[in-house]
């Protein structure tokens, strides 16, 4: 209690003392509850109530109990559209101007939201509500993610009670790495006892919901539900992929047709929207041979089925709301981050981590594992065609700021405060909006200070009038957007664009041609009328440099890969000498040993069996999943090294004879004799017992979806198919040494514990 507080009276004996007892912080009688559901890479059509034919009934309802947004809009990417969504402030103004794995050294772009930008949670909790976050965060540094890194930027940190989830922008549907709270966890069950991410993080919404409903019939929450649908890899049971088996064999040009006259006999679109152009870089479907059409169709099933999916995990946390008395007076908000991703490439993938380490996607590999698309086993996204369609009518996508890359789907649900449920929405809305409309519905006013630290303004407005009067005013004139260099700035019914590829330096970025749209006249951005009104591109561009100046989008940088990120200080200081013992946590690949391309060995020190027949088994350090890592484990007492690169290239060296009894200290050892080429050695007790060659080495990244290094255990879908998570080792590990130097792999310290431990 801070002191002057106390409300009653101490003397020096209870007689003739009084008790106080401070009221609890309860919330304003009637207030709603919040839930925000946001949605991953889902573009404008391919919800069904946007008009497509996908399979969405849970989404569906809701629209048709609610209102559908049909100008609402994004930043073009996930991470910064989450920090809008959560600070009613701009993605540059909080520090969020790309992905956190992409952040560089400047204000806009340094991934570290500041605390004078609170967030939505940070004011409703203290209004009384309960406050969590489920499923996809992607809003703390890269640098920030391990055990040993400071919480201020995890959730817990910035105003949620409670954590479910994971960090990465992508992950594993069927082995993900998981957060709980404070903490990395295990998840549940494995992939073959039918874990699926999505039904764990609906599982966990619905247990927040009845844990607080057993002790309080009335407190309001705030919950974010953040799925990795519709992200890559697009997975989800085989049985809901196979549903939608030979719906898309008409191809995307058709489904685009079709899916646009149904947007229009809905009037989320004026009659006169014209289909964009299909791009160039995007082939008809007729000119498709039969087996690329085959392929094609099939990775549109799986991302068909892992939406489907989604909308039935979604609805069941409808269903549990209705259950418990709450949906009639819950604000349900739902939204895509950006528009449909284009990171397939034009064929499609399997393995989307390739594209970091420069290894080929091909038609002809995908072919070959047509029946693993959408399982466990491969990270697959749909080609640029299926993008192309799922931004319908719009142009471009994710990742660009013309309207496929920043015109969402957004629903609103809220039966008490709603009239005309069902009903359509066209006024002019962007993500940091929806702050200010949550805080104005709950009847809280934005907290000028937070823990103690002065909050600067809120950047968007309120659109809560909308929700009862379709007429009312768009809450702002006026909205910027940049990604990568795409740049764009809406001003009442002008649009001005600006498209630059990603690591191009030709032309220049100074040198870029601004492209100008009529919004009103033309939705889909079909019609260039910069030569007709140049005095409107030059107003619109003098408004985007003040708006660039005013919100730290400076300085424009176009290159994801740039020496600005590549260069950037380690999460922690590189040494030569890795210490890692069992039970620790699963440590991210940032803060873990880098071996790539490097000499390096890995020496545990392991005690066997002594009964007869026994044998040791069991991962000793691994790091990575089946999409691509490394696992130096024991099967069957025999020692074994994998290498995955990829998904693509598999190498796998086993010791030819058993480990006996006894104390041994095991090795694998690397030595380059290339680029991302070596011998591997693998040795007992200073003796070599077998090796091999690795000829095509893990380049830049391990893993884009979170799983990082274990040892003793395993986690996930581990790089390999010698064994199943966990494959705890079955003898006695004390620890495992990984050493990145010439030097001797053990350094004085671990010399003299290892002397203590052998007396």
């Amino acid at each position: 209690m801070e002191p002057g507080e106390f409300g009653g009276t101490v003397g020096r004996y209870h007689q003739e003392s009084t008790p106080w007892w401070p009221e609890p912080e309860r919330a304003r009688p009637g207030s709603p509850n919040v839930v925000v559901v946001v949605l991953d890479d889902v573009g404008y059509a391919q919800l069904g109530c946007f008009g497509s034919d996908l399979h969405t009934p849970a989404f569906d309802r809701l629209a048709a109990g609610g209102l559908r947004y049909a100008n609402f809009h994004t930043t073009a990417l996930c991470s910064p559209t989450r920090a809008c969504l959560l600070t009613g402030r701009n993605h540059h103004s909080v520090g969020m101007g790309r992905i956190v794995e992409l952040a560089t050294g400047f204000p806009g772009y340094d991934s570290r939201i500041p605390a004078a930008c609170g967030m939505l949670p940070e004011a409703l909790l203290p209004a009384g509500y309960a406050t969590w976050a489920i499923g996809k965060w992607h809003l703390t540094p890269e640098d920030e993610l391990h055990a040993g890194a400071s919480r201020a930027r995890w959730p817990l940190g910035r105003g949620f009670e409670r954590f479910y989830g994971f960090f990465e922008g992508e992950v594993s549907q069927f082995g993900p790495a998981l957060v709980e709270d404070n903490h990395l966890t295990h998840q549940p069950r494995a992939s073959e006892d039918g874990y699926h991410l999505t039904e764990d993080l609906a599982d966990q919404l619905i247990a927040r919901v009845s844990d607080l409903r057993a002790v309080d019939p009335d407190k309001p929450f705030f919950a974010w539900f953040a799925t990795g649908a519709c992200h890559s890899p697009h997975q989800a049971p085989r049985d809901w992929i196979d549903r939608y088996a030979g719906c898309f064999d008409e191809g995307w040009d058709a489904w685009r047709e079709a899916t646009l006259e149904r947007q229009k006999a809905m009037g989320l679109l004026p009659d006169h929207t014209v289909l964009s152009e299909r791009p160039d870089w995007v082939p008809a479907w007729a000119s498709l041979r039969s087996d690329e059409r085959r392929l094609y169709a099939r990775y549109m099933e799986a991302f068909a089925g892992f939406l489907s999916h989604t909308d039935a995990q979604v609805g069941r946390v409808v269903d549990h709301l209705a259950e418990t008395g709450d949906l009639e007076n819950t604000i349900i908000v739902v939204v895509s981050d950006n528009g449909a991703s284009s990171e397939g490439g034009p064929t499609g993938s399997i393995g989307d981590v390739r594209a970091w380490n420069a290894l080929p996607r091909t038609v002809e590999e995908a072919l070959a594992r047509l029946d693993d698309i959408g399982g466990p086993d491969l990270h697959n996204n749909y080609p640029w065609g299926w993008t192309v369609a799922g931004n319908t009518p719009f142009r471009r996508w994710k990742r660009e700021v013309h309207e496929g890359g920043v015109a969402d789907p957004m629903i609103v649900h809220w039966p008490a405060g709603i009239t005309d449920a069902g009903g359509i929405r066209h006024q002019w809305v962007h993500a940091i909006d929806v702050v200010p409309t949550l805080l104005e519905l709950a009847e809280v006013e934005p907290p000028s200070v937070v823990k103690g630290v002065e909050q600067r303004p809120l950047e968007g407005a309120s659109f809560a009038a909308s929700l009862t009067d379709p007429d009312a005013p768009d809450p702002r004139d006026t909205q910027y957007f940049e990604m990568f260099g795409c740049r764009a700035i809406r001003h009442q019914r002008w649009k001005a664009v600006v498209y630059h590829p990603i690591q191009v330096d030709d032309p220049p970025l100074a040198e870029d041609t601004w492209e100008l749209y009529d919004l009103e006249a033309d939705p889909s951005e079909t019609v260039d009328l910069a030569a007709q009104h140049p005095d409107v591109v030059a107003d619109l561009e003098r408004r985007w440099w003040a708006e660039a100046e005013r919100h730290q989008v400076l300085p424009l940088d176009n290159r994801p890969f740039s020496e600005f990120v590549l260069d950037r200080p380690a999460a922690v200081p590189p040494r030569s000498t890795y210490v890692y013992r069992p039970g620790t946590s699963m440590v991210p690949e940032p803060a873990a040993a880098n071996l790539r391309n490097r000499d390096h060995r890995i020496v545990a020190d392991v005690e066997g069996p002594t009964e007869p027949g026994g044998r040791l088994e069991g991962v000793l350090l691994a790091q990575g999943s089946v999409f691509g890592g490394f696992s130096f484990h024991l099967i069957r007492g025999r020692l074994v090294y994998v290498h995955n690169n990829s998904g693509l290239y598999v190498t796998r060296i086993e010791a030819p004879a058993f480990l006996s009894a006894g104390p041994h200290r095991v090795e694998m050892r690397f030595e380059k004799t290339g680029e991302h080429r070596g011998n591997v050695s693998l040795l007992v007790d200073d003796t070599r017992w077998g090796g091999g060659t690795i000829d095509h080495g893990i380049m830049n990244r391990i893993s884009i979806t979170g799983n990082g290094l274990t040892c003793g255990r395993a986690e996930g879908e581990p790089p390999c198919k010698d064994y199943r998570p966990p494959f705890t080792f079955t003898g006695v590990l004390h620890r495992v040494t990984v050493e990145v130097h010439d030097e001797p792999w053990l350094d004085p310290a671990l010399e003299a514990e290892d002397a203590i431990r052998r007396q």
